[in-house]
């Protein structure tokens, strides 16, 4: 079933475009099981081709994360707390993930929304606690909008290098996907490192100034 997804939203950046891009990157910034890899990649191979342009897939993958997020922290912050916990597990929000996700930011404001931008499972919780706990939806945006731009340009990046060396992955969407997790692994790993140490610092900060 999985498989036949992949293919359904590679033929939708294929046909769809733009459109497409944004629509499945609302997506996966939602409650939707959309892997971003299946998404910037493919859109970055038909820009090598000329099909469409990079900075362009770069914008629309941004609104897409954007979109996608504010829907869902509208959403959140109209229903509440425990709404998402009773119905929550049927959209992949069981209540453990809702209260790590809180916790996380409730830890680290502003900041953790930027980094939970950079990095999987988060990525797409992060929404539903910001609006249960009504944060500034400026503030949030911000955040949302700088976190998505660096991640859809990482992805895009990597996309249309791997066009380059590998041009025959178009034809083949799960070892698109696989390849793609495999050369980024070291990058997300880059990313956990210095999110790590940000956090470190707020709380070696915090502690300071309560003594």
């Amino acid at each position: 079933m999985f498989h036949q997804l992949i293919q359904t939203w590679f033929t939708w950046v294929q046909d769809w475009g733009y459109l497409g891009v944004i629509l499945l990157m609302a997506m996966e910034s939602s409650i939707f099981p959309v892997p971003s890899e299946v998404v910037m990649p493919p859109a970055a191979f038909l820009a090598a081709q000329g099909k469409m342009t990079i900075w362009l897939v770069i914008l629309a993958g941004t609104f897409g994360s954007w979109l996608g997020s504010a829907i869902t922290y509208a959403v959140s912050r109209y229903v509440g707390r425990p709404v998402v916990e009773r119905w929550g597990k049927y959209f992949f929000v069981p209540p453990e993930k809702l209260e790590r996700a809180e916790r996380f930011l409730a830890r680290y404001e502003a900041g953790g929304i930027f980094f939970a931008r950079l990095l999987p499972v988060v990525r797409h919780l992060i929404s539903i606690p910001a609006g249960i706990v009504r944060m500034s939806f400026g503030v949030f945006s911000a955040m949302t909008v700088i976190g998505s731009a660096i991640w859809c340009s990482i992805l895009a990046w990597y996309g249309k290098g791997m066009a380059e060396r590998n041009p025959d992955l178009m034809t083949d969407p799960d070892k698109l996907v696989h390849t793609m997790k495999h050369e980024s692994l070291w990058l997300v790993g880059g990313i956990a490192v210095v999110g790590v140490l940000y956090f470190l610092m707020l709380r070696l900060t915090g502690k300071k100034k309560e003594s």
